[in-house]
């Protein structure tokens, strides 16, 4: 290959990497081609090494003819190519692939199954690796991305079919699969090429004309040598054991799918395991760490105490309640692990156990005893998903401490230790803190012991940790100068002991000699040599005892839960950086805020830690009393002797302590910091659950004259971003079964007539139950208000229904509902919209999405998947982790679906309603598509819930295992059908199967049945009959005179089954199925429209602040202004200027962008009163913080003001106004966070603090990612006027701003919108791209490839990383974005193609230069 050649623009092409070989997003293979120069693109390159290549090669060469003396290694190696090849003969091996599995993996492999489909006149490409002889050494730097070789590299190709030498073509044999070809010509050469390629199976074809002997002679020969039928018994053998071991290796998805597809579809092994494991999912994944760990009776009976102690004392019940309480969690906790039933099912068939139950006798009744039930909730759904987690919880608990009491056992067995701390503390360990507390101690007081065993027998597998001081410790515990330590008169455990008020005080003694006198005769010439090293020695020791010591930091942490407060300190970069409009102003100088105080704010908290870990703030725990805390460990410690001895040693115990306590107050506040982290995080996402749960709990709009669940039609429409006035107005109609019947646009709805009309007939004809709009902005409040005046101009009005009070049918006027779009702008560009209604556009989408939230929100939510984290749910959502957020709110999700039930039919024929499944009681993501497939395996419908256990008698498979089913058996429905006699009604409701019998004998008793009556229904009806005819003679009202007391008392007395619920339960079902039990549609308030078309809330935009605005028209007398939001607003005469003579419009002019005070907000109307005088403008908006006394360090406030305003007038920072429609009297932060919301390449020019001799302009690279340019200005007239000459990084130079602005800012925002949009672009991080690039190359071996991703830490910088191989590391080199080029390594390049040859030509010349 040529440089030309390399440099020419075929280079494009090469740059593609021939981009149907592999997946853009994940670098992966998709399918076999053929490159441009004939090279089989061979997708299993990694399957063989060198060595297989050479021992190939050797054999077809004659150079190895014996096994016998080959090395063992080789002979596997033989052994495996050998399998290889008999496994690449079979044909049609993706048969065996089951055709659901090969869909649900073809959405991450879309070419795969088409390619082979496409071309049935080729043969198809294998996953066995060959390679053409001259293509086995790898790629060089010289040729790192090239693909596009000679094009004339086809006739390679052809040469490799028709190579002299039948061993070559033998091994296309191995390579490419047989398929039926359709040309005869080519079936024919095909067959020729197989007749060379294996002789063996041909035997011999000649006859005696072929050899030139006569048939006596052949006949002679055949005698003596044979006919080669001889060994045909061996021969036949083998084939069978190739047969044999065919059979036994099925293509299996693993190996046709990369790992990371196969966890990306949750069809790896371990998915396969759970799917099909006969237990509920969610079960399975959150105890999946803790598998083999088994829970002893008395540690589940210590749960249910240590679970009742956490969640006790929220609950506010009376103290009577607390033993039935405990009781509650026992069984609760009995129902989970014994029963393995899910939070559902215990709420909806174990709720007598939720409930406390008391007879209390009526005294207003005094003839007859009467006594009326009063019963308590003890537990709510609620409770029993936190006594799930506390479960877990335990479970780590308990498993940790099995781990210590072991170690411990296995020191006494072989060291003999006996510690009274450790047998004390150990059983009573309820924390994980507590816990680790003993295991420190252990290995620090026993770490020669722990490490002797470890070397001896190995029973105890902890090691001690890199970096610990045990080694220096324990030469001191073994040396002399440990009787020093003994001599402080106390050990550290009985200082624990003494503070914790444990047993009786134990008092100080005091050692005969002074310190230093003592030390100075426990000298050693191996390790201390002096009595002060000696001394130094001991007061470490006993202040590693002391901070060691489980008693202790037990006795600190309870002080800092208690009187620990906490307190903020600004840094120097948070000085600045958090002025009066930072979000974290409210947390610069708060102080003493107790464990209390943030329990009632806990995002409050949270954000201290997120300043602190952006350099901001300095989060410090201290104790309220600190002083008296010391004195008081003093006490504890010291001697209450009074002579200069008891003083020497009690300064010296003073010294420990304070060594001591350092340690202690570092590692404590450490962990009190994170546990309240935790804490915090548990109460946010607590209200994150909350609210999600409300948004889930609300039924489909309910259609006038309707029953609360049934299915509305709907008309939706929206403007999107648009003018309801200028641009179309997008429409969908969507049926109540989901299906879009029809869609278009209107032109200008409030003045087209003809737009008008068509849109008065549309609803006239289509009769719909209400019309759902939304949109982006302001301006749907317009197309909203021209609607419903449409409405009423018209008497547009809804479809008829029945008057339940005359029994007429009558309408009422069409209700129009603004639609809550959070899932519809998820919805509208998404790949699940674009499969749905792939020609429709991203609005009409859109308008899809609002119908369908309208007709069943639950269904919505459900469908967006991972997605649903996007949402907001609380302001510092985003201070949660993702993985407890998600698993929060699938919870929510669980108890509403379960609550609604899901019609496992309809899930069937609809993916839609599929999507519900996996929050089925019992299923999970896996089980879901396994529950599907079997279902469809069995006919693709499902008549009775007994069905789902299988039926062999009519080979129906199981669908799920018995626990699994006995967990979702009443969350699935099956409608009833009363012309099928082996449908029952009782699968159509809640009621469990278990609880069947219960409601067919109230059944016969609400019918008056006797037993001869019920047996003589059942012998001819089956089971379900008395229901069945319950509910055909109508009659269902008759359960309602039925008394359930005495029935439920009969069952518990009878049975031991508490049931009282469950028959109330049975007697709601028996009369309407499946009840909606959901809210009514949530109507959205003014406030909530007002958020969700301006993106502003209270907080963000409310009165007295300082506005920018955008001046729209200008009069003598008025002026009207838009605010970024797109709210208008208006201002008076007398608020536009402080001179009232003088008309505004000599002020102000259209177009001009202007600082505004906002006086009034009607957020039910979108407008706005704003003042443009001077004088309130000068008054900074400073939002009102109420703080308790001593809560605010307002004399640091004050201080740091004072000295930043100083700072100000050395830089003249606050005077600079520069009259330009993109000036902003902003600081960085407050420019980012203004460009936030703008388009990339947006800018804004603001303030220098370098001086008025500069000017700062930051712009809007990609989200999230800002560049601040520093622009020097020369030639100023004066201080305060824009130099006529700009210059930036001392070689760009431009006369004015505008110039600036768009030969510079523009001009470098246009390089990078090209590079973005550049095929070798990608989206994701540096790590995101290197390990494309990995996963690439493993697929590719002997390919090299590079990629382009965003330098967020640099601003204007890309990184391009490549990969030269599989072996090679991931390089990066740094591109950097200027005006109008890129520059890589100091070469600048004017367009995308130009960089990507330069970086080649760089590559080649670094390659050269290392050779």
């Amino acid at each position: 290959m040529s440089m030309r050649d390399l440099i020419h623009e075929e280079v494009e092409v090469d740059d593609e990497e021939n981009d149907e070989s592999f997946d853009e997003e994940t670098g992966e293979p998709i399918s076999g081609k053929l490159r441009i120069n004939g090279e089989l693109d061979d997708s299993s390159e990694e399957e063989e090494d060198d060595d297989d290549e050479e021992a190939a090669r050797a054999v077809r060469e004659g150079f190895i003819i014996d096994d016998e003396d080959e090395e063992p290694e080789e002979r596997e190696r033989r052994r495996r190519k050998d399998k290889k090849r008999r496994r690449a003969e079979r044909e049609e091996e993706e048969a065996v692939l089951d055709e659901e599995d090969l869909d649900l993996i073809g959405e991450a492999n879309p070419e795969w199954e088409r390619k082979t489909a496409a071309q049935p006149k080729l043969k198809r490409l294998k996953r066995g690796h060959r390679d053409d002889s001259e293509q086995h050494r790898e790629r060089g730097l010289d040729e790192i991305f090239s693909d596009d070789e000679e094009p004339d590299a086809p006739h390679e190709f052809d040469r490799g079919f028709a190579r002299p030498d039948h061993h070559r073509v033998d091994e296309f044999a191995d390579f490419i699969e047989e398929d039926e070809l359709e040309d005869e010509d080519e079936r024919q050469r095909h067959q020729e090429e197989m007749e060379v390629a294996r002789p063996r199976e041909r035997g011999y074809v000649g006859g005696a004309e072929a050899t030139g002997l006569d048939k006596d002679a052949l006949d002679d020969m055949e005698a003596i040598f044979g006919n080669g039928e001889d060994y045909d018994w061996a021969l036949a053998l083998e084939d069978e054991a190739e047969a044999r071991e065919a059979g036994d290796h099925n293509l299996e998805l693993k190996d046709v799918f990369e790992p990371s597809q196969l966890s990306e579809k949750l069809l790896t092994d371990d998915d396969n395991q759970i799917r099909w494991a006969d237990e509920p999912e969610r079960f399975q994944l959150d105890r999946l760490p803790y598998k083999n760990l088994q829970i002893t009776d008395d540690q589940f009976k210590e749960e249910a105490r240590w679970i009742t102690s956490l969640i006790w004392p929220k609950k506010q019940l009376h103290s009577d309640l607390q033993a039935p309480f405990t009781r509650a969690i026992g069984k609760v906790l009995e129902f989970f692990v014994v029963d393995e039933v899910e939070v559902p099912y215990v709420f909806q068939h174990r709720k007598d156990y939720l409930i406390h139950a008391t007879r209390l006798r009526d005294n207003a009744n005094t003839d007859q005893e009467e006594y009326v039930v009063s019963a308590e909730k003890l537990l709510n759904q609620d409770d029993l998903w936190r006594v799930l987690e506390l479960d877990l919880k335990f479970r780590a608990l308990i498993e940790k401490r099995n781990v210590l009491e072991k170690t411990y056992d296995n020191l006494k067995l072989a060291a003999g230790v006996q510690d009274q701390t450790v047998e004390a503390m150990l059983p009573v360990a309820v924390t994980m803190e507590e816990l680790q507390d003993i295991q420190d101690y252990i290995y620090f007081q026993y770490s020669a012991e722990i490490k002797d065993l470890a070397a001896t027998n190995g029973d105890v597998k902890e090691k001690r940790r890199p970096g610990g001081k045990s080694t220096i410790f324990d030469r001191i515990r073994r040396g002399k100068a440990y009787n020093l330590v003994r001599a402080y008169g106390i050990t550290p455990d009985q200082v624990a002991q003494n503070a914790l008020r444990e047993g009786r005080k134990q008092y100080t003694e005091d050692s005969s000699l002074t310190p230093i006198d003592l030390a100075d005769t426990l000298t050693s010439d191996s390790e201390f040599n002096t009595g002060e090293q000696v001394l130094r020695a001991a007061r470490q020791m006993f202040a590693e005892e002391l901070f060691i010591n489980p008693r202790m930091r037990k006795h600190f942490r309870m002080s800092y839960y208690m009187m620990g407060v906490v307190n903020c300190h600004r840094t120097d970069k948070g000085l600045r950086k958090i002025d009066e409009q930072h979000p974290y102003y409210e947390l610069k100088y708060i102080k003493n805020q107790t464990f209390s105080d943030i329990a009632n704010k806990p995002e409050i908290f949270l954000k201290m830690l997120k300043a602190e870990e952006e350099g901001l703030l300095e989060v410090k725990v201290s104790l309220q009393n600190e002083r008296e805390f010391r004195k008081q460990l003093f006490n504890e410690i010291g001697s209450d002797n009074y002579s200069e001895l008891a003083d020497a040693w009690n300064d010296e115990r003073q010294k420990v302590l304070d060594l001591a306590f350092d340690k202690l107050e570092r590692v404590i506040t450490k962990g009190v910091k994170e546990s309240m982290r935790t804490e915090c995080q548990d109460s946010i996402l607590k209200i994150c659950r909350e609210e999600y749960s409300k948004k889930l709990d609300q039924a489909p709009y309910k259609p006038k004259g309707m029953v609360l669940g049934t299915i509305p039609r709907v008309l939706a429409l929206s403007n999107g971003n648009g003018d309801p006035n200028r641009d179309a107005v997008c429409w969908a109609w969507v049926e109540e079964d989901g299906r879009v019947l029809e869609h278009g646009k209107f032109e200008n709805l409030a003045r087209d007539e003809r737009s008008r009309e068509a849109f008065v007939e549309l609803v006239q004809r289509r009769k719909p139950d209400v019309l759902g709009i939304s949109g982006f902005s302001v301006d749907t409040h317009k197309l909203i208000t021209s609607i419903r005046d449409l409405v009423a101009e018209k008497d547009l009005r809804g479809a008829d229904f029945e008057d339940p009070d005359s029994g007429e049918d009558r309408s009422e006027p069409l209700e129009i509902v603004v639609v809550n779009d959070e899932v519809a702008r998820l919805y509208k560009d998404s790949p699940r919209a674009a499969i749905d209604h792939p020609t429709f556009s991203s609005l009409t989408r859109y308008c899809v999405a609002l119908a369908k939230y309208l007709q069943n929100p639950m269904k919505e939510y459900a469908a967006l998947g991972k997605d649903i984290v996007s949402l907001s749910f609380h302001p510092c959502q985003q201070l949660l982790p993702e993985d407890k957020l998600r698993k929060q709110l699938d919870t929510a999700m669980v108890d509403m679906v379960n609550l609604c039930g899901v019609d496992i039919n309809e899930a069937i024929a609809d993916a839609y309603t599929a999507t519900l499944l996996p929050f089925v009681c019992g299923l999970g993501p896996r089980k879901a598509t396994a529950v599907l497939k079997t279902i469809n395996a069995n006919g693709g419908v499902v008549n009775t819930r007994d069905e789902l256990v299988g039926d062999p008698d009519s080979g129906k498979l199981p669908v799920v295992g018995p626990r699994v089913w006995n967990n979702c058996a009443s969350f699935l429905s099956i409608e009833y059908d009363s012309s099928s006699p082996t449908s029952d009604y009782l699968d159509n409701t809640r009621v469990h199967p278990e609880d069947y019998e219960l409601g067919r004998k109230m059944a016969a008793d609400a019918l008056e049945l006797d037993e001869e009556d019920v047996k003589a229904e059942v012998d001819e009806g089956g089971p379900g009959a008395i229901v069945r005819k319950l509910i055909k003679d109508d009659e269902q009202e008759k359960v309602n005179d039925l008394i359930l007391e005495e029935y439920a008392e009969q069952l518990e007395r009878n049975y031991n089954q508490r049931k009282r619920a469950t028959l109330e339960t049975i007697r709601a079902e028996l009369q309407q199925p499946y009840e909606e039990l959901r809210r009514n549609f949530s109507i959205l308030s003014d406030d909530e429209i007002f958020t969700m078309l301006t993106g502003e809330n209270r907080e963000s935009l409310c009165e007295g602040m300082i506005v920018s605005v955008n001046i729209r028209v200008a009069k003598p007398d008025f002026v009207i202004a838009k605010l970024d939001s797109g709210i208008e607003g208006r201002v008076e005469p007398y608020e536009g200027s402080d001179n009232p003579d003088m008309p505004l419009n000599s002020i102000f002019q259209v177009g001009q962008t202007a600082q505004a005070k906002l006086l009034e907000l009607d957020r039910r109307n979108f407008t706005a009163k704003l003042s443009l005088k001077e004088d309130p403008l000068r008054i900074p908006f400073r939002k009102r913080v109420d703080h308790e006394p001593g809560t605010w360090d307002a004399i640091q406030e004050h201080k740091d003001k004072e000295e930043l305003r100083e700072k100000d007038k050395a830089t003249g920072r606050t005077q600079r106004v520069v009259k330009h429609p993109l000036f902003r009297p902003f600081n960085s932060t407050q420019a980012e966070e203004y460009l936030g919301s703008q388009a990339p390449g947006d800018a804004v020019i603001r303030p220098s603090s370098k001086g008025n001799d500069h000017l700062a302009i930051t712009w809007k690279v990609a989200d999230g990612v800002y560049q601040h340019i520093d622009v020097l200005e020369l030639q100023k007239d004066n201080e305060f006027s824009v130099g006529r000459q700009l210059r930036i990084g001392g070689k760009y130079n431009y006369s004015d701003l505008d110039e600036l602005i768009v030969d510079h800012v523009k001009a470098m925002a246009k390089k990078v919108d090209e590079l973005m949009q550049h095929e070798k672009y990608q989206s994701g991080s540096k790590a995101d791209t290197e390990k494309w690039l990995t996963t690439y190359t493993e697929a590719n071996p002997k390919r090299s490839v590079y990629a382009f991703c965003l330098d967020p830490r640099h601003p204007g910088y890309f990184y391009l990383c490549f990969k030269a191989g599989q072996l090679a590391k991931v390089n990066a080199w740094p591109v950097r974005v200027v005006p109008k080029a890129f520059e890589l390594l100091k070469n600048a390049y004017p367009d995308m193609k130009a960089l990507c040859n330069g970086f080649k030509l760089r590559m080649m010349s670094e390659q050269n230069r290392g050779r």
